[in-house]
């Protein structure tokens, strides 16, 4: 058996563009019904989309909320 890797030149080619934590974000998992799901961490999302992903339309990464400065 045969295995063909994608080449650096094919568009389906992908890189990781930064090697700094994903988990600094949230992860919005929305489906092609246009329900979503948001999560705290990129494994989560990940799993999401690989037991799911017939399902799936996208990923969104979302900012964590900024935080009031002074007292709340």
């Amino acid at each position: 058996m045969s295995y063909d890797l994608i080449q650096p030149d094919d568009p389906q080619y992908f890189e990781r563009s930064c090697y700094k934590d994903y988990d600094r974000h949230q992860y919005k998992v929305v489906g092609k019904n246009g329900d979503a799901i948001v999560v705290d961490d990129y494994m989560a999302a990940q799993e999401i989309w690989w037991n799911r992903k017939v399902f799936l339309s996208h990923i969104e990464v979302l900012d964590y909320p900024k935080k009031a400065k002074g007292f709340a």
